[in-house]
C-alpha cells in the first residue's frame, strides 16, 4: 500500500473511527503499557494502544471493548512503548541491497527510513531511480526517499532535468530533494534553482549539505529555501544553524561520528525540537556489529542527552522536518500502528517492534522476512567500456613544447604539478610540485609517497580517462580500484604503476562493478558489486568477510586509513573540501574549477 493512500481510504477510516469509540474490535491491541508521549514529554500508565489495520486507533487505559474473538493481544507487562524510530538521512547505496539490510535494520525498532537516491540516478537515469524505488517499496517497513540533486564535479553528472523533478514530485514516497552542496547552489544558481521552486512548489523539502560555509554564504544558501543540514561537527555550527532555522541532523554512522562532540550542546539552554539522529550511511559491519538507530539513540543517552529528547530526535523531531507527523512519529490515532517496547527509557533495546500494524520482530529475531527484488537488466550492466583499458591511460604526458625548450637547452626536464594531497582519510588539499620528466611523461614515486590516482568514466563516455598525482595515500606497490565514486559515473583508481592500475579498472568491467586490489599483475582481493556497479548480491555475513579481505589487501600495500574504499571513493566528491578528481581533471571546490594535472 502507498505511503499516503490511507488518507484517501474513506473506509478504512471509518473502520479506525469505530473502533476508537469502541463499536468495532481492533486487529491487535498492546496492554499493560507504559506509553512515551513524544508530544508532552509524558510517560502514559496503563495504557492500551488498539491498532486497526495499518493505523493507532486507540491509546488509553481500558482496552477491553476493542478485543474480539479474533484480536490479537500483546501483553508487554509494564514495559515501555516508544514509537517506531526514524533515519531520516541515510544512503542505502553502497555494497548491500536493500533486503538484505532491512534483515539487520529491523529488529532493533527502526520503522521508517529516508535514503538519498543521488548514487543510482547518473548511472542509469530515470529507469535506475525507478528500479531502486521498486526495491524498497512494500517492505514491512516504509523507505521513503529524496529525489537526488545530483552536484557533482562531473559536469555530464551534474543536475537532474526538470522533468524528472517534475513527474517524480508527485509520488508519495519521494519527500523532497536530497543534499545538494552549498558551494554547488552558489556557483551554479541557474541550474539548481529551478529545481528548487519546482520541490517548494510540491510542498517538499529541501536537504542540505553546509560543510564549511561561512556565515554570509551560509545563509544565502538557507535563503535559496534550504531546511535542514547533517554536517556540523561540533555543538557551536549546530547552534549556529538552529538559529537560522535549519533542522540539524546529527551524524552518528559510519562516515562520520559527531554525536558525542555535539552531545555539549545538551548543556547550551536551546531548544533542541530541530534537532534530529542520522546515520548518514552505515557499513555492513557496522550494521552487524552495533545495530541501526536503537544504537544512535542509546548512545545519544549515554551521551548526556535526556532520554525523552534522545528519543524525539528519532522520531517526532525528524517526522515534523518532513512535514510527516500526522502519519509517523508518534504514538496517537490516526498514526502508522510503528511502535517498539523496550524495558525502559533508559535501555534501547526491542523487545516487540510492529510496524504498519504488524508485529515484524521479537526480542531480536525477525518474523517477517523483507522482500527480495530483481533488479533489472540495465541495473545490471553499468560498466560499458567497449575495449580493455590499456596501461597507457594511465600515463601523464607534459606538453610537446616544453619538453621540447628543455632538450634544445640540454637541461633537465622538469614540469610542475598539481598534486592531490591527502590531510585526513576523507579531507585532500592541492600541493605543486614540481618533478623530473622520463620519456615525456610523469612517473610516480612510491618512495616518496607520491603514486597515480586516476577516473575512468564508466558510462557517459567509456573509457574516457584523467590521471593525476596523489601523496599521502600511503600505497607502496600495487593499486586500489572502486567503481563506487562519489557524484559521478567514474571507477577511481589509485595505483603505483599503470600495469597494476589497469588490471584493477579492467577487473571491475569484468566484475560489472566492484572493488579490486592488485599488485604484480595478481588479482589480491576483490568485491563484486553488479547492481549498478554499487551493490552486491550476498548475504551479509559473505559481504562483511569480503570487505575485510579487501581493507586487509589494502593495508598489505601500505594503505593505512581504516576504510581504504571509503577515502579512495570520496576522491571524486563535490562536498569534501577540496582538490578532488573526476574524467574531466582535478577540481578545486574553493572556485568549481577544473584543471589539468601539469601547470603549463
Amino acid at each position: 500500500m502507498a505511503f499516503n493512500q490511507l488518507l484517501t481510504q474513506s473506509s478504512d477510516t471509518a473502520k479506525l473511527m469505530r473502533v476508537a469509540m469502541g463499536e468495532a474490535f481492533a486487529d491487535l491491541i498492546v496492554i499493560n503499557a507504559q506509553v512515551l508521549n513524544v508530544y508532552t514529554g509524558e510517560v502514559l500508565q496503563n495504557c492500551s494502544i488498539g491498532i486497526s489495520g495499518q493505523q493507532i486507533a486507540y491509546v488509553n487505559a481500558d482496552a477491553a471493548p476493542l478485543i474480539g474473538p479474533v484480536s490479537e493481544v500483546i501483553d508487554v507487562q509494564g514495559l515501555i512503548v516508544i514509537p517506531g524510530l526514524i533515519d531520516g538521512h541515510t544512503h542505502l547505496s553502497w555494497l548491500y541491497t536493500p533486503a538484505e539490510f532491512l534483515k539487520y535494520a529491523m529488529p532493533g525498532g527502526t520503522t521508517t527510513i529516508i535514503t538519498e537516491t543521488l548514487e543510482f540516478y547518473p548511472v542509469c537515469g530515470d529507469k535506475g531511480l525507478l528500479d531502486f524505488l521498486d526495491a524498497i517499496k512494500d517492505q514491512p517497513i516504509k523507505i521513503l526517499a529524496t529525489l537526488p540533486a545530483m552536484a557533482s564535479i562531473s559536469k555530464k553528472a551534474r543536475g537532474v532535468t526538470s522533468e524528472t523533478v517534475e513527474t517524480f514530485l508527485t509520488r508519495d514516497d519521494i519527500v523532497g530533494l536530497g543534499e545538494s552542496y552549498w558551494q554547488e547552489v552558489l556557483q551554479n544558481p541557474d541550474l539548481f534553482l529551478p529545481l528548487f521552486d519546482e520541490v517548494k512548489r510540491a510542498g517538499k523539502t529541501l536537504e542540505g549539505h553546509s560543510a564549511g560555509a561561512n556565515p554570509k554564504k551560509l545563509m544565502a544558501y538557507i535563503a535559496a529555501g534550504i531546511s535542514s543540514c547533517h554536517e556540523p561537527i561540533k555543538a557551536d555550527e549546530v547552534l549556529e544553524r538552529l538559529r537560522l532555522g535549519l533542522h540539524v541532523m546529527i551524524r552518528e554512522g559510519s562516515i562520520r561520528r559527531d554525536l558525542a562532540a555535539i552531545a555539549e550542546i545538551r548543556n547550551a539552554g536551546a531548544d533542541l525540537r530541530r534537532l534530529t539522529l542520522v546515520t548518514d550511511g552505515i557499513s555492513p559491519e557496522d550494521l552487524v556489529e552495533k545495530g541501526y538507530m536503537e544504537y544512535l539513540v542509546q548512545k545519544a543517552i549515554d551521551c548526556g542527552f535526556d532520554p525523552v529528547t534522545a528519543i524525539r530526535m528519532a522520531t517526532l523531531n525528524i517526522a515534523e522536518h518532513f512535514r510527516l507527523d500526522h502519519l509517523i512519529g508518534g504514538i496517537a490515532p490516526g498514526r502508522f500502528a510503528d511502535l517498539v517496547v523496550i524495558p525502559d527509557l533508559r535501555t534501547i533495546r526491542a523487545q516487540y517492534v510492529i510496524s504498519n500494524g504488524k508485529l515484524i520482530a521479537r526480542q531480536g529475531q525477525l518474523l517477517v522476512q523483507p522482500r527480495q527484488h530483481d533488479f533489472a537488466k540495465e541495473s545490471m550492466v553499468s560498466v560499458r567500456f567497449k575495449s580493455e583499458i590499456r596501461p597507457s591511460a594511465f600515463r601523464i604526458e607534459i606538453d610537446e613544447t616544453l619538453a621540447n625548450q628543455n632538450i634544445a637547452a640540454n637541461e633537465p626536464i622538469h614540469a610542475k604539478v598539481r598534486v592531490i594531497e591527502m590531510l585526513t582519510p576523507l579531507v585532500t588539499g592541492e600541493k605543486v610540485m614540481e618533478l623530473p620528466v622520463q620519456d615525456g611523461h610523469i612517473r610516480p614515486d612510491a618512495d616518496q609517497d607520491l603514486v597515480k590516482v586516476a577516473a575512468v568514466d564508466r558510462i557517459h563516455y567509456p573509457g574516457k580517462t584523467f590521471c593525476s598525482l596523489i601523496r599521502g595515500f600511503g600505497l607502496k606497490s600495487g593499486a586500489i580500484a572502486s567503481s563506487a565514486a562519489w557524484d559521478t559515473t567514474a571507477i577511481v583508481v589509485v595505483g603505483a604503476n599503470d600495469e597494476d592500475m589497469a588490471l584493477a579498472v579492467n577487473r571491475i568491467h569484468f566484475l560489472q562493478g566492484g572493488a579490486v586490489v592488485c599488485d604484480r599483475g595478481l588479482i589480491r582481493a576483490e568485491l563484486a558489486t553488479p547492481i549498478f556497479s554499487l551493490l552486491a548480491d550476498l548475504p551479509m555475513a559473505s559481504l562483511v568477510r569480503k570487505v575485510a579481505e579487501v581493507n586487509h589487501a589494502a593495508a598489505a600495500l601500505g594503505i593505512p586509513f581504516p576504510d581504504p574504499i571509503l577515502s579512495l571513493i570520496t576522491l571524486t566528491g563535490a562536498a569534501i573540501p577540496f582538490l578532488r578528481i573526476c574524467e574531466e581533471g582535478l577540481v578545486n571546490l574553493k572556485d568549481g574549477r577544473t584543471k589539468g594535472s601539469v601547470i603549463k
